[in-house]
């Protein structure tokens, strides 16, 4: 156990790249052969407009990386946070930081993201998305990376984890983005069995399905049970159900467009269907 945690407290930059840029291609290749939509699109173009978001993502990931390593250390050095409320074994504090970080740095931002309508601002950039494929993974506004950030600062804070926890949650985050998004077709009850604990391909493409009430549902990143716990979990029989993006801006000339995107959530609010 403690390799893994040295492991972690000095996690390579290329295994970071790795997970990043590897994930991608991997996945990349996997949709070539096992399609679950078999989308008419420039595939290259379409990545090439989410690897900008990618871009910008890790900029001001890096750029905000001494805050949360301050944020980190500060809490570990006074061993504040609900880490160190019960004696726990390194196992113990893997598991509980990193399903704590989950929740509060990826599930909870997430909810928020829909129930606020300047967030949702932000927000709708990923959603409008008409063709969910692996690089739709990391297309996030950049004022959503900010706030998204923000949340992870506050869940380590609430959480008091150490560095080596955060990284490896962090990894695991960047795997799954790639996974859930990937536009795979999973044996469907493969995809039901392993939904019980983890979000699925299936599970979150329902999320990005165009219009209320699934946009509003399957906020998870790593773990589903948050989704069952707290009511926003659904499924569907019918793949072919899903239609991606959102039911505001499903016109190709805003949401394939790098400058519109941009300016999305300083455009004057829509309201979706439902609302």
């Amino acid at each position: 156990m403690e390799a893994i945690v040295n492991f972690f407290d000095n996690i390579p930059t290329e295994f970071r790249a790795g997970i990043l840029i590897g994930g991608i291609v991997v996945f990349w290749i996997v949709e070539g052969t096992l399609p679950l939509f078999k989308f008419q699109y420039k595939k290259v173009r379409h990545a090439g407009l989410n690897l900008f978001f990618t871009l910008t993502t890790a900029i001001i990931g890096f750029g905000l990386a001494s805050t949360l390593l301050y944020a980190s250390d500060t809490v570990a050095e006074n061993q504040f946070g609900l880490l160190y409320l019960v004696e726990l074994p390194l196992w113990g504090q893997l598991v509980l930081g990193v399903l704590l970080l989950d929740l509060i740095g990826a599930y909870f931002i997430h909810w928020t993201e829909h129930k606020v309508k300047w967030m949702w601002k932000f927000h709708v950039v990923h959603h409008s998305d008409t063709t969910v494929d692996v690089t739709t993974g990391l297309r996030h506004h950049p004022g959503e990376t900010v706030f998204r950030i923000g949340f992870t600062i506050l869940a380590v804070i609430v959480v008091g984890a150490p560095m080596w926890i955060i990284m490896a949650y962090q990894s695991m985050s960047v795997l799954f983005a790639h996974i859930t998004h990937a536009n795979i077709n999973m044996p469907r009850s493969v995809d039901r069995a392993l939904s019980w604990v983890f979000i699925t391909p299936l599970m979150h493409k329902v999320h990005h399905h165009y219009k209320q009430p699934l946009t509003d549902t399957n906020y998870g990143n790593i773990f589903s049970f948050w989704d069952r716990i707290f009511g926003t979990f659904a499924q569907v029989d019918d793949t072919k159900e899903l239609v991606y993006g959102v039911d505001t801006h499903m016109d190709s000339k805003e949401n394939d467009n790098m400058a519109n995107l941009l300016k999305i959530p300083f455009q004057p609010y829509r309201t979706p269907e439902g609302k």
